[in-house]
Parts: structure tokens; C-alpha cells; sequence
């Protein structure tokens, strides 16, 4: 046998080597594991709705004022000659306090000869009623004199009225708003001296829309015309005084009776007592200045049974995703009652124990299948319970 004939030899069986090899190994390999069909369901979250008594809050805002403001004008002229040190915008005065006195001297003098006058048209009267009843009088004699004697009272009683005008101050206890005349300034009947308000009350106007009125007990007209104002609805007040959250009680005592032709809503006024904190309290509340604008809270009415939803839930058209127990997809339209920032609240559509869909869908059909994260949670609990069963 010749070399070329060797080196086939070699070549053929190396080949022939690899070949059964290769065929050994492939008998070696496991077979492939087959897969059952896969659920291609979309898988989401469901909610499972309940039924409870819902107590309604009412939002709103507005900006505290006062309940009594006064425009002070002089009544008489002169020149002011006194001012108190608490007639300052910020000031806090009594009642009856005097803030501000105009030059009496005019005024003491006229009333002085308006006295004088009075006593002599009193000293003529007396005369024409004794010469009259002597019969030495006629009876038009006696009725002038009894004209320049009630006159000559009036003149008086005027006289004393305008030198109590000399002296300034208010029925109220309350605070200078605005301070518009100075010591020394000479002023006529009409000049603008300041803008006090009284510090008993505050209130705020509280728009409410046609909305929030089916769910908040307003006073009605029938009932704040008997005493101007009731008790109507607590209200919780908050604003953001030096970087913290504050809040104050108040009272919804009256509405204003018309519904804005622009806005069409109707204000509500709630009233809080004692806004500046001047009396002695211990409700622990800090001031509450004219000015602020606050969030308001209102206590609304109370309603019994109503199915809640998370807004998220709530798709266009007001539509949900409702689960059926078969985890079939039923698009569902309802009627919502009322909404908040995170739920709604429904008056008919959804009954509590049905589940919704909290997971979006972008094209979500009546009748699709769906998997809830709940069962594929069950069932891996389950599997992974039967697969130790079987190990041990």
C-alpha cells in the first residue's frame, strides 16, 4: 500500500470518527421543553367599589374685609387742632374715643348767643302771654312771640349740635384704615379726614357655582329677614401667614340674594368674630388682617350610599372600565354627582362590588379579555405552593 493510498485511508476515517460523534452527541441532548400557549391579555389593576356616606366639602376663596367700614368727612369747617396718636393708619381705638378735634372757639361762642337770644325770646314770650291773658295783646302779637321762641331753641340746639362736630369719634371699637387730614390742615363740610372699620367682624364673599349650591345649606332670604343674619354652615378658613399654613373658623350668616350676571355665581358671606385677636381667647388663632385672601372650606351636606371612583379611573365621555367577573372588559357610561381633585362620585352608572380598570388602555374594547395583577398573583402563589408539594 503506497503512501497516497494510506493518507485516504487516514482522511476517510477521521471523517467517518466526526460523523458518528457528532451523531452520539445530538442522541445526548435533552429534547426541547414545549410551551403551552401564552396569554397575551393585557394585564391591569382593578378596583373593587364600595359604597359609604359621603360628606361633602364645598371649596372656595375670597378676601377678607370688614363688616362695618366708615369714610370719616368733616361735618362743620375749621382747622384741626388736635389729633390722637392712635388716628394712624394701623391705630387701634375705643368707642367713643376722640380721634381728631377741629378749632371749637367758633362753635362755643355761637352757642353761647344762641343761650342769649333763647333767654331774651323767652323774657318777650312771657310778656305776650301776660299782656294776652289781660287781654291788652292780640292773638297775632302772641303767636310771633311763641315763633321766635321755639326758633330761638332750635338756633340753640344747633349751635350745641355743631360744637359736638368739633370732636371726632366712632360708635365702635375699631382700627384707622387710612389717614387723609393732618394737625393744623383747615377743612370744609365734606373733606375726607380717613377711612376707619370696625374690628368686632370680618367677612368674606365666598362665590359658590349652581353646583355647590345642591350641596351646601344656605340661610334663606325668609330667614335672615327676621334677623339680618343666621348660622349657617362652619367654615374652615386657611391662608399662608410667615411661611406657615394657618387657619380660622368662621360662619356662612347670609347670602347675598342675586346671582352675578357675569360670573353667575352666588356669594355666600362667612363671618369671622374678632379677626384681630383683641379680646381675650384661647382658641389659640393667629390675626387675621383685612386684606388676606383665603381658601375657604365649607361644611356641605351629607349624602348616603354613593359609589366612589378615583378620577384616573374615569375615562372620556365619563366612561369606565368596568371588569367583569369572567375578566372581560365592559365599557360603561355614568352619571357623575359630584367631583373633587382626586375622586368622583357617582349618582348612577356603577354599583358597589363591580371592578373598574385603574390601568389605562389606549384602545380598550367591550369584550376584550384583560388579566388582573390580583389573579396573576393567585395563581403564581398557587404554583409556586404545588411545585413545593411536589419537591417534598
Amino acid at each position: 500500500m503506497n503512501r497516497k493510498t494510506k493518507r485516504a485511508l487516514l482522511i476517510s476515517g477521521i471523517f467517518v470518527a466526526a460523523t458518528l460523534g457528532a451523531f452520539g452527541l445530538s442522541r445526548l441532548k435533552p429534547p426541547p421543553q414545549t410551551r403551552g400557549p401564552v396569554n397575551e391579555a393585557p394585564l391591569i389593576e382593578v378596583l373593587t367599589l364600595e359604597a359609604f356616606d359621603a360628606d361633602f366639602r364645598i371649596a372656595s376663596q375670597g378676601t377678607v374685609s370688614p363688616r362695618t367700614e366708615t369714610v370719616l368727612s368733616a361735618e362743620i369747617s375749621g382747622a384741626i387742632v388736635s389729633i390722637s396718636p392712635k388716628f394712624v393708619a394701623g391705630g387701634v381705638f375705643a368707642r367713643g374715643e376722640e380721634l381728631m378735634r377741629i378749632d371749637p372757639s367758633n362753635y362755643t361762642v355761637a352757642v353761647d348767643r344762641a343761650a342769649a337770644t333763647l333767654a331774651q325770646r323767652q323774657i318777650e314770650f312771657d310778656g305776650a302771654e301776660k299782656l294776652r291773658s289781660q287781654g291788652y295783646r292780640a292773638e297775632s302779637e302772641y303767636a310771633s312771640a311763641v315763633a321766635a321762641l321755639a326758633a330761638a331753641r332750635a338756633d340753640l340746639v344747633n349751635a350745641e349740635r355743631n360744637l359736638e362736630r368739633t370732636s371726632i369719634s366712632l360708635p365702635y371699637d375699631g382700627m384707622v384704615k387710612a389717614k387723609e387730614a393732618d394737625l393744623g390742615q383747615y377743612v370744609n363740610p365734606g373733606t375726607k379726614l380717613g377711612v376707619t372699620f370696625a374690628t368686632d367682624f370680618a367677612e368674606v364673599r365666598l362665590p359658590l357655582t349652581d353646583q355647590d349650591l345642591a350641596f351646601v345649606e344656605l340661610p334663606g332670604a325668609s330667614e335672615i329677614s327676621k334677623s339680618g343674619s343666621v348660622e349657617g354652615p362652619p367654615v374652615t378658613l386657611s391662608a399662608v401667614q410667615k411661611g406657615q399654613m394657618r387657619s380660622w373658623q368662621a360662619r356662612i350668616v347670609r347670602t347675598e340674594g342675586v346671582v352675578d350676571v357675569k360670573s353667575r355665581v352666588t356669594y355666600a358671606v362667612a363671618r369671622v368674630k374678632d379677626p384681630y385677636k383683641l379680646l381675650p381667647s384661647d382658641t389659640g388663632e393667629s390675626a387675621l388682617p383685612m386684606g388676606t385672601f383665603v381658601a375657604a372650606d365649607i361644611s356641605g351636606s351629607k349624602v348616603s350610599h354613593v359609589v366612589r371612583v378615583p378620577r384616573l379611573a374615569l375615562r372620556a365621555n365619563n366612561q369606565l372600565m368596568v371588569v367583569d367577573d369572567d375578566d372581560t372588559l365592559r365599557m360603561r357610561t355614568v352619571d357623575i354627582l359630584r367631583s373633587d381633585g382626586d375622586y368622583v362620585y357617582l349618582r348612577s352608572g356603577a354599583n358597589a362590588g363591580e371592578r373598574v380598570s385603574l390601568t389605562t388602555i389606549e384602545t380598550p374594547l367591550n369584550g376584550m379579555k384583560v388579566r388582573t395583577r390580583q389573579d396573576v398573583i393567585e395563581n403564581s402563589d398557587e404554583k409556586q405552593r404545588v411545585a413545593d408539594t411536589e419537591r417534598n
